[in-house]
């Protein structure tokens, strides 16, 4: 938990709001976070967390965009393709919300000058 003047933040929350993540995406990334070697394919996770498939296709849409995620397509031998996710480094991703975190103090220094 952070405490920030009059509001404490638990670190979650912090992830949530510079990404823009849901609870099932955020369950999601945990998850990843969790296996930083492997890759997934979306029914595995669907399968591990028992989320609807849709759901986690949805996420992982979403985590992929936000370049959250590396994503390999692997080809099957019966035709068509499937996709793999892996979370990218976890050093990448807290660069990531240190730079929102970053540009949100800007933004308030910003703010605080016109007062």
């Amino acid at each position: 938990m952070i405490d920030f003047a009059c509001k404490k933040f638990f670190i979650d929350d912090v992830i949530k709001c510079s990404f823009g993540l849901t609870k099932s995406d955020l369950k999601i990334f945990h998850f990843l976070m969790n296996e930083p070697e492997e890759y997934f394919m979306t029914s595995d996770i669907s399968d591990k967390l028992k989320f609807d498939l849709s759901t986690v296709q949805r996420s992982l849409k979403k985590l992929f965009e936000k370049e959250i995620l590396n994503r390999r397509q692997n080809n099957l031998d019966t035709g068509g393709y499937v996709f793999r996710y892996k979370i990218k480094d976890k050093k990448k991703i807290s660069e990531m919300i240190l730079t929102m975190i970053d540009s949100w103090k800007g933004r308030v220094e910003s703010e605080l000058s016109k007062l």
